[in-house]
């Protein structure tokens, strides 16, 4: 076998390999959804508990489709701010945009960035539970998850992007561009949706309970599962002498990740248990924590990735009652755990990993950069979510009448029970058995 043939089947089985490893990073992914399903259905009432499932797997089936025909080419188009350039590669009626033995690539990083679009429409999902009509929040959902973080995407994550190319803006795990935007876009539609019929009465607010507590749990661990395969999906493998390397070309590998979200982890539980003292919101330090060192998983020293993943979880919960103060309804959290973690993420990178350099002439790390950065993904979200929620108040096409969120979105939007008996099973093996039968069992 010749040289040049050993070093082509070489190059063909690196491919595949690349291929491989992103097909198992999205199936991984779909954890998150499945996580966000059961978290949402649990923290929901009964009587909300089917719509808020059916808005998870609705969700999945309106993003991708819509990410396809436009979100991939808005993200290679945009790089340079509002201007587009030449992306006729990634329109959906180019051949790179369908079956191609030759190429091993396109597909599944289409599939990747289309879960990352998929899991900010769920983080939306959360936020506005229990009494925004269906139609709307598909609406929002696909807005936000094909268009709006795919553009601050192009703008900080591409390796052409002006952010990085002008701020050298660092993000590897897609804190900011990512979970930074979906925050503060549910919360511009929250301000505008309004809170929950009996949230606040006098003046105070009130606790409503989640249905199903321990299912909540199990969900938010769930997604911690498919936070490996989306973190994962945000390091690329370049064979040969690069190897690994973040989304800007900066040399890492999957260790360092392995380390930095272990102990993201870590932190954020311990550092939410300590200012809350509550399972919803210690469990949900867990996805605090990671996002918050996201922006710099590959970069810091995992002892000081515990501290700051420690600090973010400890004030992630004091975000949200701060914001539930203030009169924004937010059952699950989600512009505390991802609003505010994914731009505290931005920033302390900025703080932690200052002076940094990047790869070729890009400019360095610098505080400057990511406070900058951090505004303009805050920005970002907030801008199009808060205007696009107004119209649609402003048309009626936003929340359910009084009456039916009283009564239960299931009955309307799902015309369907979540748990059809209505009485204990000891009940009813009573009320069936002839008298003395139920000795027979014992």
């Amino acid at each position: 076998m010749s040289l040049e043939t050993l070093q082509s089947t070489f190059e063909m089985h690196q491919s595949m390999n690349v291929e491989v490893f992103y097909w198992w990073c999205t199936a991984i992914m779909f954890m998150i959804h499945a996580g966000f399903l059961a978290y949402e259905i649990g923290a929901s009432r009964v009587k909300n508990a089917l719509t808020s499932g059916m808005k998870n797997i609705l969700t999945l089936s309106v993003i991708i489709p819509t990410f396809y025909f436009f979100g991939w080419w808005i993200y290679n188009a945009f790089p340079n701010g509002l201007i587009p350039i030449e992306a006729s590669a990634a329109l959906p009626w180019s051949l790179s945009m369908g079956p191609d033995v030759q190429d091993l690539g396109t597909g599944i990083f289409f599939a990747a960035f289309a879960l990352f679009g998929a899991t900010t429409g769920s983080i939306l999902s959360g936020a506005v539970i229990e009494r925004i009509r269906l139609s709307a929040f598909l609406m929002l959902a696909a807005i936000l998850g094909s268009v709006v973080w795919i553009l601050a995407g192009a703008w900080g994550w591409h390796p052409d992007g002006w952010m990085l190319t002008k701020l050298g803006y660092h993000d590897v795990g897609a804190a900011g561009v990512v979970h930074g935007v979906a925050g503060f876009f549910a919360l511009g539609v929250l301000m505008n949706l309004g809170a929950r019929v009996g949230k606040y009465q006098n003046g105070q607010s009130m606790n409503i309970r989640p249905h199903n507590l321990p299912m909540a749990l199990i969900g938010l661990m769930m997604i911690i599962v498919g936070f490996f395969g989306f973190l994962g999906g945000c390091m690329i493998f370049n064979g040969g002498e690069t190897g690994w390397t973040t989304i800007y070309g900066n040399p890492s590998n999957l260790s360092a990740f392995a380390f930095n979200t272990l102990m993201g982890f870590s932190g954020g539980v311990l550092g939410a248990y300590m200012t809350s003292r509550e399972p919803f919101w210690t469990m949900s330090g867990g996805l605090a924590g990671i996002i918050s060192v996201a922006a710099g998983l590959d970069l810091y020293y995992p002892g000081l990735a515990f501290v700051l993943a420690a600090s973010g979880g400890a004030l992630m919960p004091m975000v949200a009652r701060l914001l539930e103060k203030m009169g924004i309804d937010d059952p699950v959290g989600a512009v505390a755990v991802h609003g505010f973690c994914g731009v505290y993420s931005v920033v302390l990178a900025g703080i932690f990993a200052s002076s940094y350099p990047n790869v070729g002439d890009l400019p360095e790390i610098s505080l400057s950069g990511q406070l900058i950065g951090a505004i303009v993904i805050a920005l970002t979200g907030f801008i199009p979510g808060w205007g696009i929620s107004w119209a649609m108040k402003k048309a009626n096409a936003l929340r359910v009448p009084p009456q039916v969120e009283v009564l239960g979105l299931d009955l309307v939007e799902i015309p369907a029970k979540p748990y059809p008996e209505s009485l204990p099973a000891h009940v009813i093996v009573e009320n069936t058995l002839e008298p003395g039968q139920e000795k027979q069992l014992v």
